[in-house]
């Protein structure tokens, strides 16, 4: 199969280049045919030097001829014909062809011609070379997706003029305790809201548009995006109640905003609607291939359109920014289609309920799940809130085909044999809150596993998510049910391009500068690598951080500082109040507990009146450690007898010397290190 698909991408490779090439000879073709007989004065012009020289005789002759027969009329206007001609003679290289009593003054229209062009390039000359240019550098500035899976999203500036491409989110690794979501900083964007002109969508997964109803909160701007993709954002909108500029593109348009020219052209993805986008610049052109995949059988029959990358790549491209998920991965990756027989497969031996779990917005994974389902009489039930969301918008456009039929509502499982029914839902990725979670632990409400299942995870764990993934997957097991993932059976074909694919995009792009995307730092040091074997120089190629900055002009390209960029943490409604402080705290409560010591002083005297009494959650069971919690009582009793000899009265004061007190007590009792809270209250 990869001995295949390297082939057929070097045939198609070069195929492509041959078609672009006989296009532009026939275009050129046309060109001259229109032009033939301005060309045909402009080429004897310039044989030699003699043919121009000959040319000047010849009219300089003719002029004293004519001045010699007394016709002082006539030759005035032969002058005046002759200082109009160059003029006449440019227009007409388009429109008009000379006629045959124009013959006696073709000589001196030559002659202009020349020394227009002559000094046209003399005019043209000194600007390449002895004045360096003073136009704004093109800056390209990743505010999330380097060094990471997830939060995608880069700004391409020039000049006053910002172009957002994607506003992605990322999910919360383990110890982001409480946190429900991540996404990009948005600083650098509010800082300069008013050159933000638009906004550019890749495609509809939550990488790529999860932050974007934040964004919007923030800067407005028009968001331009295919119709699947729109549609799923109007739903991220409404449910924020946040209204947008929506525009629906499609692949194959090109439009201008500003000084750019954006073109959007469609590339295979786990996901309809997927594009790469270009950015013809007063610079270059620049490339960004969103996430892709080089598919030769796509299940929705909408082949990648590689002519269109050949084509930008013979025109010539400044920088390319390609997807690095696969970077590391050797071969290519196989077509979306290889698993419909393996899913069908599943599916036939499966003899009670099949519980199929995938990414919410894998509308094309979606639509085989259906197919397998009707293909064995199964009726489809589908659960969790994105998903649902996203079958009903994907229905809606045309882009899921399902019969009213086959769905049903959760309240109708009862009325079907288990044999009868295939459950879709979310939580691929062992999300703690996500539907197939809560039916691994039993606090799904309306399904609950039990033996003669077979649950299905038509999906990849996402860096970070394994062990999240494994937990689930052995929780269900527990539950009787049979498990079928990509690690026993060909449920899963990955999205993005393995190497072979990233090969085949540099070498259809030919970028003259080069910047891998979207991927964790050792996947952009590999595709990295790819890009300078295959003959881009080491100094061309630039592996960076969120935040850098790269700047462009028609010939450099360097990395000149960084701006704003990191994760923003979003907790419930909070978005951003939630720092690594609050993270760090959370961390050493969920590992050590907290214990909390309140005391009563007096106003005046600043005498303890009660206390201290000693409250632990999470750190040791109290009952238990009775005579550890009465050291404690005894060690802050002594440190305020002290403090109050001593004549210390600041609370702040107090309250340090009892967290280190208590914090040397506990660890060298525990060897742990909770946190501790001491509240003093004043009474009177």
């Amino acid at each position: 199969m990869r001995s295949f698909n390297g082939l057929y991408f070097f045939l198609s490779c070069n195929l492509i280049k041959e078609v672009i090439l006989v296009k532009e000879k026939t275009s050129h073709t046309a060109a001259e045919a229109k032009e033939a007989q301005p060309a045909a004065k402009t080429a004897k012009t310039v044989k030699t030097a003699k043919t121009v020289k000959t040319a000047k005789t010849t009219e300089t002759k003719r002029r004293t001829s004519r001045k010699g027969t007394g016709s002082s009329g006539r030759a005035a206007g032969s002058r005046r014909g002759s200082t109009r001609k160059p003029a006449q003679g440019k227009t007409q290289r388009r429109t008009a062809k000379p006629h045959a009593h124009q013959n006696h003054k073709e000589e001196a229209v030559v002659e202009n011609a020349v020394v227009t062009a002559g000094k046209e390039a003399e005019t043209r000359q000194p600007r390449t070379r002895g004045r360096k240019s003073s136009r704004p550098k093109l800056r390209i500035i990743p505010l999330g997706g380097l060094g990471e899976i997830g939060k995608n999203m880069t700004v391409f500036e020039y000049g006053d003029e910002i172009v957002v491409l994607d506003a992605g989110l990322a999910f919360p690794e383990e110890d982001l305790l409480g946190i429900d979501i991540v996404i990009p900083d948005f600083t650098y964007l509010i800082e300069n809201k008013e050159k933000v002109k638009a906004i550019v969508i890749t495609h509809g997964h939550e990488d790529h548009i999860g932050s974007l109803s934040y964004l919007l909160r923030e800067v407005n701007a028009p968001v331009y995006a295919t119709k699947l993709t729109i549609g799923l954002i109007e739903g991220k909108l409404e449910e924020a109640h946040i209204k947008g500029d929506l525009n629906v593109v499609h692949p194959g348009d090109e439009f201008r905003i500003g000084a750019f020219k954006i073109g959007f052209f469609h590339v295979c993805h786990s996901i309809p609607g997927a594009c790469g986008i270009y950015f013809r610049t007063p610079v270059g052109t620049v490339v960004h291939t969103g996430d892709f995949k080089f598919d030769n059988n796509p299940v929705d029959g909408e082949p990648m359109d590689i002519y269109k990358i050949a084509e930008l790549g013979h025109k010539g491209v400044l920088a390319l920014l390609a997807d690095s998920t696969n970077a590391t991965r050797p071969g290519s990756t196989p077509s979306e289609s290889v698993i419909v027989d393996s899913l069908h497969e599943q599916v036939a031996k499966a003899r009670g309920r099949i519980i199929l779990a995938t990414f919410a917005s894998n509308v094309s994974r979606i639509q085989m799940a259906m197919d397998a389902a009707m293909a064995f009489d199964r009726k489809v039930c589908v659960f969790g809130r994105s998903m649902v969301n996203v079958v009903k918008i994907a229905r809606e456009l045309g882009y899921l085909k399902v019969p009213d039929s086959l769905l049903i509502d959760p309240e109708e499982l009862s009325r079907y044999s288990d044999n009868r029914l295939m459950i879709l839902t979310t939580g691929s990725q062992g999300e703690p809150m996500a539907g197939l979670s809560r039916m691994a632990t039993g606090s799904h409400r309306q399904v609950q596993i039990h033996a003669g299942d077979t649950v299905i995870i038509s999906a990849s764990p996402i860096p970070g998510n394994e062990i999240g993934v494994g937990r689930t997957i052995d929780a269900l097991m527990k539950l009787g049910a049979h498990v079928v993932s990509s690690e026993n059976a060909k449920v899963h074909v990955s999205g993005h391009g393995a190497r072979e694919d990233l090969k085949a995009m540099l070498a259809l792009v030919k970028p003259k500068f080069f910047i891998p995307v979207h991927g964790e730092y050792r996947m952009l040091c590999s595709h990295k690598e790819l890009a300078i074997g295959l003959g881009i120089p080491k100094d061309h190629v630039f592996v960076g951080e969120n935040g850098s900055v790269f700047e462009l002009t028609n010939r450099s390209c360097h990395e000149a500082g960084k701006v704003t960029a990191g994760p923003v943490y979003v907790d419930g409604l909070g978005v951003g109040d939630v720092g690594n402080i609050v993270i760090r705290d959370r961390q050493q409560l969920s590992n050590d507990g907290m214990v909390i010591v309140v005391i009563a002083l007096e106003k005046n005297s600043n005498q303890v009146a009660a206390g201290p009494d000693i409250v632990s959650r999470g750190f040791v069971y109290v009952r238990d450690s009775e005579d550890m919690m009465s050291g404690a009582t005894d060690r802050v009793e002594m440190l305020l007898d002290r403090m109050a000899s001593e004549g210390v009265t600041e609370w702040s004061q107090i309250k340090t010397q009892i967290r280190d007190t208590l914090g040397r007590y506990f660890y060298e009792k525990t060897k742990r290190r909770p946190m501790i809270l001491p509240i003093i209250q004043e009474v009177r």
